[in-house]
């Protein structure tokens, strides 16, 4: 199994993740069409530059001709002609709770005062991206904004984010959406985070670091401060991190491959600011002996409802929206429940740290009274994806393996159902086509 470990050792942020898979092989080309399909009226600058010794990718966002800084020990100005331009890149950083209204104007070059997260989904959603980096990038953005709202104790929906601080962190977490999956590994793992110290000026004050928003999404990660008085660990940095790893360790067993060096703004004397990326093959399951199984345990959380009075048309939109926020799988079992009513189990397979929000979406959507949940270990093989060219289009194949062979593989739904759609053809020719393409790969 192909894996990248994320040595974050000096913390994670979205320009060092991004500079650190730049450094590790990923094409610049593919970020920078990135930000253009984006159409946000940003770029990006990259250099080299020098941090304690090592030598690293530097990825700036320039968005009007100013590039950002981190926050630290900085005290937000007052004038509101200034306000959006003097947040941190992050997007907790540039939160705002209100309930200001856009303009219907959504010409995306024009400067807006704020956006919300519904603005967010939307100019990802419409932007020329695979479906699984829009799937990724939106839960990346979802991860945070759930912190804010659950620090600031208000909906979702109340949180909006200055311009310069939302265009900075959306090319962020698109273009780390972009980049993990360019970088075509299997898994991401990794190392106990850095999350530094000190105190931090933002827009709602004086907070400590790590910050609130950076605390609540590293719930369950393991976390350690090296004394260094800075915040290192952002919410960015943070929330893709949470979406990417599939688990946290010391340096796994492997075979390295290469390494790419993703570096921070702040230069600290005699501490390296960087984030590590060291791809390669993991020998883990080399080394245990022949009867070894090329699967990894992971912990899921089940959450579970019986329901016997929810109108049946409103069972698949709470499938969808299940789904969409995060849910790994999501399926109903007829059951027969008291006083003989036919009823439904409602079972949600999902990530523990999305359990909170999966139920109370379950809680509002459907008639139950209350949520089942209990935590199970899983044995999961070793997946990957590829591209196959088809008449019809380019098609992603899932691939599942066990000790290196292949065990089963199938096209990927979403994208032949988009090529049926604009092709006019049978969604099964397109995915009968899309099979016969991966045989044919494999067979030579």
């Amino acid at each position: 199994m192909r894996i990248a470990y994320l040595d974050c050792f000096s913390g994670i942020s979205g320009d060092m993740f991004l500079g650190a898979l730049i450094d590790v092989g990923v094409l610049p080309e593919i970020f920078e069409q990135t930000v253009e399909v984006l159409g946000v009226g940003a770029r990006l600058e990259i250099s080299r530059v020098n941090r304690s010794g090592i030598s690293a990718t530097k990825v700036d966002v320039i968005v009007n001709e100013e590039k950002d800084s981190p926050r630290i020990g900085r005290t937000e100005s007052s004038d509101p002609h200034l306000h959006s331009h003097i947040h941190s890149h992050e997007l907790s950083h540039a939160a705002h709770i209100g309930d200001h209204r856009h303009a219907p104007e959504r010409d995306r070059h024009v400067h807006h005062h704020e956006r919300g997260l519904t603005e967010v989904r939307e100019i990802i959603s419409e932007a020329a991206l695979s479906e699984s980096v829009k799937a990724m990038a939106i839960g990346i953005f979802e991860k945070l904004g759930d912190a804010e709202a659950k620090i600031h104790n208000v909906p979702i929906e109340k949180i909006h984010f200055h311009e310069v601080g939302a265009v900075d962190a959306l090319v962020d977490i698109v273009c780390a959406a972009v980049g993990a999956e360019a970088l075509g590994v299997d898994e991401f793992v990794c190392s106990p985070l850095n999350v530094g110290g000190g105190t931090v000026n933002c827009a709602h004050g004086t907070f400590p670091v790590p910050a609130p928003a950076t605390v609540e999404l590293l719930k369950g990660a393991p976390v350690y401060s090296s004394g260094l008085q800075a915040e290192v660990v952002t919410p960015t940095g943070a929330a893709i991190v949470r979406t990417l790893a599939k688990s946290f360790t010391s340096f796994p067993e492997m075979k390295i491959e290469k390494a790419g060096y993703g570096a921070g703004t702040r230069d600290f004397p005699g501490h390296a600011n960087v984030l590590r990326i060291t791809v390669g093959e993991s020998t883990a399951d080399a080394n245990a002996g022949d009867g070894a199984r090329a699967t990894h345990s992971e912990t899921i959380s089940i959450l579970e409802a019986n329901l016997d009075d929810l109108n049946p048309q409103v069972f698949g939109y709470v499938m969808e929206r299940l789904l969409e926020a995060g849910a790994l799988d999501v399926f109903g079992t007829p059951i027969q429940m008291k006083k003989n009513r036919p009823g439904t189990l409602l079972t949600v397979l999902a990530k523990p740290e999305d359990v909170d929000k999966l139920a109370q979406i379950m809680f509002a959507e459907t008639t139950t009274l209350g949520v089942r949940r209990r935590d199970e270990k899983r044995q999961v093989l070793a997946r990957k994806w590829a591209n196959v060219s088809t008449r019809y289009g380019d098609v992603r194949i899932k691939i599942a393996s066990l000790n290196g062979s292949v065990t089963n593989y199938a096209p990927e739904y979403d994208d032949c159902q988009r090529i049926a759609a604009e092709r006019k053809v049978p969604l099964k020719a397109v995915m009968m086509e899309a099979m016969e393409a991966y045989a044919k790969s494999i067979k030579g």
